[in-house]
Protein backbone atom coordinates (compact mmCIF):
# COMPACT_ATOMS: atom_id res chain seq x y z
CA UNK A 1 0.00 0.00 0.00
CA UNK A 2 1.35 3.64 -0.83
CA UNK A 3 1.88 6.48 1.39
CA UNK A 4 -0.05 9.45 0.87
CA UNK A 5 2.07 11.44 2.78
CA UNK A 6 5.62 12.13 1.77
CA UNK A 7 8.41 11.87 4.07
CA UNK A 8 9.76 14.96 5.72
CA UNK A 9 13.15 15.28 6.54
CA UNK A 10 12.64 17.96 8.96
CA UNK A 11 9.75 18.00 11.55
CA UNK A 12 6.63 20.78 10.82
CA UNK A 13 5.72 22.96 13.89
CA UNK A 14 9.10 21.34 16.16
CA UNK A 15 7.93 23.32 19.62
CA UNK A 16 10.98 23.25 22.39
CA UNK A 17 10.22 24.51 25.95
CA UNK A 18 12.29 25.39 28.85
CA UNK A 19 13.36 22.15 30.45
CA UNK A 20 13.69 24.01 33.67
CA UNK A 21 10.70 25.88 34.15
CA UNK A 22 8.85 23.26 36.01
CA UNK A 23 11.43 22.69 38.55
CA UNK A 24 11.84 26.69 38.92
CA UNK A 25 7.82 26.64 39.27
CA UNK A 26 7.83 24.25 41.73
CA UNK A 27 10.94 25.85 43.36
CA UNK A 28 8.76 28.93 44.28
CA UNK A 29 5.84 26.96 45.12
CA UNK A 30 7.51 25.38 47.79
CA UNK A 31 9.29 28.83 48.92
CA UNK A 32 5.77 30.61 48.77
CA UNK A 33 4.29 27.51 51.05
CA UNK A 34 7.36 27.11 53.20
CA UNK A 35 6.80 30.74 54.05
CA UNK A 36 3.45 30.25 54.60
CA UNK A 37 3.52 27.30 56.61
CA UNK A 38 6.22 28.43 59.21
CA UNK A 39 5.00 32.13 59.57
CA UNK A 40 1.18 30.34 60.20
CA UNK A 41 2.87 28.30 62.77
CA UNK A 42 5.26 30.86 64.70
CA UNK A 43 2.34 33.05 64.49
CA UNK A 44 -0.11 30.54 66.26
CA UNK A 45 2.37 29.43 68.69
CA UNK A 46 2.93 33.01 69.79
CA UNK A 47 0.09 35.20 70.15
CA UNK A 48 -2.40 33.24 68.70
CA UNK A 49 -3.57 33.42 64.70
CA UNK A 50 -5.38 36.06 63.79
CA UNK A 51 -7.90 36.31 60.74
CA UNK A 52 -6.07 39.40 59.65
CA UNK A 53 -2.35 37.84 60.42
CA UNK A 54 -3.17 34.94 58.41
CA UNK A 55 -4.83 37.38 55.51
CA UNK A 56 -0.96 39.11 55.80
CA UNK A 57 1.09 36.12 55.73
CA UNK A 58 -1.01 34.49 53.12
CA UNK A 59 -0.90 37.81 50.69
CA UNK A 60 2.85 37.92 51.42
CA UNK A 61 2.69 33.86 50.23
CA UNK A 62 1.04 34.69 47.47
CA UNK A 63 3.61 37.76 46.75
CA UNK A 64 6.33 35.60 47.05
CA UNK A 65 5.15 32.90 44.47
CA UNK A 66 4.72 35.75 42.10
CA UNK A 67 8.08 36.98 42.12
CA UNK A 68 9.83 33.47 42.09
CA UNK A 69 7.65 32.30 39.10
CA UNK A 70 9.67 32.21 36.46
CA UNK A 71 8.49 33.11 32.78
CA UNK A 72 7.90 30.06 30.69
CA UNK A 73 9.87 30.50 27.34
CA UNK A 74 8.28 28.60 23.96
CA UNK A 75 10.12 28.45 20.61
CA UNK A 76 8.58 27.26 17.44
CA UNK A 77 10.16 27.96 13.81
CA UNK A 78 10.09 31.48 13.16
CA UNK A 79 9.09 32.69 16.65
CA UNK A 80 9.32 32.62 20.24
CA UNK A 81 6.75 32.86 23.40
CA UNK A 82 7.27 34.21 26.70
CA UNK A 83 4.76 34.27 28.93
CA UNK A 84 4.12 35.14 32.76
CA UNK A 85 1.28 35.11 35.02
CA UNK A 86 -0.58 38.16 33.03
CA UNK A 87 1.22 38.51 30.08
CA UNK A 88 1.90 36.79 26.97
CA UNK A 89 4.22 37.95 24.24
CA UNK A 90 5.40 36.59 20.75
CA UNK A 91 8.15 37.57 19.07
CA UNK A 92 8.85 36.78 15.34
CA UNK A 93 12.76 35.46 15.30
CA UNK A 94 12.95 34.85 11.85
CA UNK A 95 12.51 38.76 11.37
CA UNK A 96 14.29 40.51 14.34
CA UNK A 97 15.12 44.10 13.48
CA UNK A 98 17.17 44.23 17.07
CA UNK A 99 18.98 42.01 19.67
CA UNK A 100 20.28 43.71 22.83
CA UNK A 101 22.44 41.93 25.72
CA UNK A 102 22.95 44.99 27.71
CA UNK A 103 26.54 44.25 29.77
CA UNK A 104 25.78 44.30 33.65
CA UNK A 105 24.51 42.09 36.28
CA UNK A 106 20.73 41.37 34.87
CA UNK A 107 21.25 39.13 31.93
CA UNK A 108 18.59 39.78 30.12
CA UNK A 109 18.20 39.34 26.14
CA UNK A 110 15.95 41.96 24.81
CA UNK A 111 14.50 41.34 21.32
CA UNK A 112 12.34 42.90 18.23
CA UNK A 113 10.83 42.23 15.21
CA UNK A 114 9.77 44.15 12.28
CA UNK A 115 5.85 43.87 13.69
CA UNK A 116 6.68 45.47 16.54
CA UNK A 117 6.89 42.72 18.95
CA UNK A 118 9.28 43.26 21.87
CA UNK A 119 10.11 40.66 24.76
CA UNK A 120 13.28 39.85 26.78
CA UNK A 121 14.81 36.69 28.46
CA UNK A 122 17.27 35.66 31.11
CA UNK A 123 20.02 34.41 29.03
CA UNK A 124 20.55 31.24 31.09
CA UNK A 125 17.28 30.45 29.54
CA UNK A 126 19.50 29.92 26.11
CA UNK A 127 22.55 28.42 27.89
CA UNK A 128 20.92 25.56 29.86
CA UNK A 129 18.57 24.55 27.02
CA UNK A 130 20.84 23.82 23.83
CA UNK A 131 17.29 22.85 21.54
CA UNK A 132 15.63 26.32 22.40
CA UNK A 133 19.19 27.83 21.74
CA UNK A 134 19.77 25.92 18.67
CA UNK A 135 16.53 26.77 17.07
CA UNK A 136 16.77 30.55 18.23
CA UNK A 137 19.97 31.28 17.06
CA UNK A 138 19.76 29.91 13.59
CA UNK A 139 16.36 32.57 13.05
CA UNK A 140 18.08 35.05 14.47
CA UNK A 141 20.83 34.05 12.04
CA UNK A 142 18.60 33.91 9.06
CA UNK A 143 17.38 37.77 10.27
CA UNK A 144 20.73 38.79 9.70
CA UNK A 145 21.27 36.97 6.08
CA UNK A 146 17.66 38.41 5.67
CA UNK A 147 18.74 42.07 5.79
CA UNK A 148 16.50 42.90 9.01
CA UNK A 149 18.92 42.33 11.77
CA UNK A 150 20.47 45.75 12.05
CA UNK A 151 21.53 46.18 15.64
CA UNK A 152 22.69 43.80 17.76
CA UNK A 153 24.76 41.28 15.57
CA UNK A 154 27.87 42.08 18.11
CA UNK A 155 25.54 40.38 21.18
CA UNK A 156 24.04 37.80 18.98
CA UNK A 157 27.93 36.81 18.43
CA UNK A 158 29.30 37.54 22.22
CA UNK A 159 26.29 34.94 22.70
CA UNK A 160 27.71 32.51 20.75
CA UNK A 161 30.54 32.87 21.97
CA UNK A 162 29.16 32.42 25.58
CA UNK A 163 27.50 29.18 24.75
CA UNK A 164 30.70 28.23 22.94
CA UNK A 165 32.39 28.49 26.16
CA UNK A 166 29.76 27.04 28.64
CA UNK A 167 29.56 24.24 26.23
CA UNK A 168 33.26 23.74 26.20
CA UNK A 169 33.56 24.09 29.77
CA UNK A 170 30.73 21.24 30.72
CA UNK A 171 32.61 18.96 27.96
CA UNK A 172 35.95 19.63 29.86
CA UNK A 173 34.40 18.74 33.38
CA UNK A 174 32.16 15.77 32.26
CA UNK A 175 35.03 13.62 31.10
CA UNK A 176 37.60 14.86 33.89
CA UNK A 177 39.75 17.74 31.95
CA UNK A 178 39.38 20.74 33.81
Amino acid sequence: MESRFAPRSEPVGRTVHDGAWAGEAWAAFGCAGLLLTVSLSVDAGDDGLTLSSALLWIALAVALFVILLPARVTAAPGSLTVRTLWTRTVVRTDRLTTISWPDGIEQRLVMTDMEGGRTQIDVRILLANPALWLLWEADARASYENGTLKDGVRDLDRLKDRVERDTAHSVFRISGLH
